[in-house]
């Protein structure tokens, strides 16, 4: 069986998709392939996991009425036309999300390919909600996603694959925390606060983890490990300067080290970031990205805050003191953290690559051709 799996963008869009690539892979019949665009970062993570990638034109649509319309309508249809090919060995197609997903998609729907896709947010993207009414199956990572697709889609909870290493995490906490704060340069013994604005770091959270650090560290069993993007760690370097039990780190290519650390976790609500702080039952202060498209991340911070595991700072009132409030009194609660890492655990679903890989394989044995 031919899996064409298309998405891309952030790391955080690509690592399910390699999860799920994972465990289709180890099916002796299955060979995996993957389309995205030469600009995301799925052209440097997915051949370095050792899948065939092939890139395709595709390019964000207006999402309202503008001069831009009629050239972004010109540059799908091409890119409809450019992914034909690709499409046309496939036995399923797996549509991620976003807009690369979009040409592949209606390339499968006209050569008649059975089409899975899979909604990472809690809020439909415009993607799936065009492609959802012909789909074989629309997987959700949050149920709350499918009040945004057609009436006749057939819906299915999933949940968001996580890669295996962060799996592993919660299965093996003790000695991974342990190996994971020594590889880290941090204190063994010590509490330690995770901060993360996802792999191109928020400026925002930088800024309120500088300003918020002196009044947290001033608690002598609490360290923060600041992971602030490759962009900004010089700046926030500058900032802090050398400040003890406050560890800081531009870009961590394994964050299940992250995860392994963290007692307590401040970030972005992007959808892979909850799934795997929910797996790894980590308590979360989630300050969802603003300007996220159709508010997403504030649905996905909701849905996490409505299962008890997080507490939700809107962007607009996030300050160094706000965050240390917040971040302070959940540290001085510890039956309040493990009420909400009971809360995150009792959310997650951790196996989420092996649902939507028995939806994809179910689709290619018993396709349309």
């Amino acid at each position: 069986m031919n899996v064409l799996i298309a998405g891309g963008g952030t790391a955080g869009h690509i690592f399910p998709a390699l999860a799920l690539a994972e465990r289709l892979r180890a099916e002796p019949d299955v060979e995996v392939r993957f389309v995205g665009t030469a600009a995301g970062q799925e052209a440097r993570l997915v051949p370095k996991a050792g899948y065939p990638f092939a890139t395709v034109d595709a390019r964000p649509f207006p999402r309202s009425p503008s001069l831009a319309a009629p050239v972004a309508a010109a540059a799908a249809a091409r890119a409809v036309l450019a992914c034909r090919p690709l499409v046309r060995d496939a036995d399923v197609v797996v549509g991620m999300g976003g807009y690369v997903s979009l040409p592949v998609g209606l390339a499968a729907l006209w050569l008649g390919r059975p089409r899975v896709l899979h909604e990472q947010n809690a809020v439909a993207g415009l993607a799936n909600r065009v492609l959802a009414r012909w789909a074989r199956a629309v997987c959700l990572s949050f149920e709350e996603a499918a009040a945004g697709l057609p009436r006749r889609a057939r819906r299915v909870v999933t949940g968001d694959p996580v890669r295996a290493e962060v799996l592993t995490v919660a299965r093996e906490r003790r000695r991974s925390t342990a190996e994971a704060r020594a590889a880290l340069g941090l204190q063994p013994g010590l509490r330690t606060v995770l901060i993360v604005g996802g792999s191109q770091g928020a400026r925002r959270l930088n800024e309120a983890a500088v300003a918020a650090a002196p009044e947290l560290l001033r608690t002598e069993d609490v360290q923060v490990l600041l992971l602030c993007g490759p962009a900004h760690e010089r700046t926030v370097l500058a900032a802090v300067g050398n400040r003890p039990r406050l560890r800081v780190v531009g870009f961590l290519e394994r964050m299940e080290l992250a995860y392994a650390s963290a007692d307590l976790a401040v970030a972005r609500a992007g959808a892979s970031t909850c799934a795997e702080l929910a797996v790894c039952g980590i308590p979360a202060v989630l300050v969802p990205y603003p300007y996220a498209t159709a508010r997403h991340q504030d649905a996905n911070a909701r849905a996490l805050e409505r299962a008890g595991g997080a507490v939700v700072v809107p962007d607009a009132d996030l300050s160094g003191e706000r965050l240390a409030r917040v971040v302070g009194e959940l540290l001085a609660r510890p039956d309040r953290l493990r009420a909400m890492a009971a809360g995150m655990q009792a959310w997650a679903r951790p196996d989420a690559a092996e649902a939507l890989a028995r939806q994809v394989l179910a689709a290619g044995r018993g396709g349309e051709r």
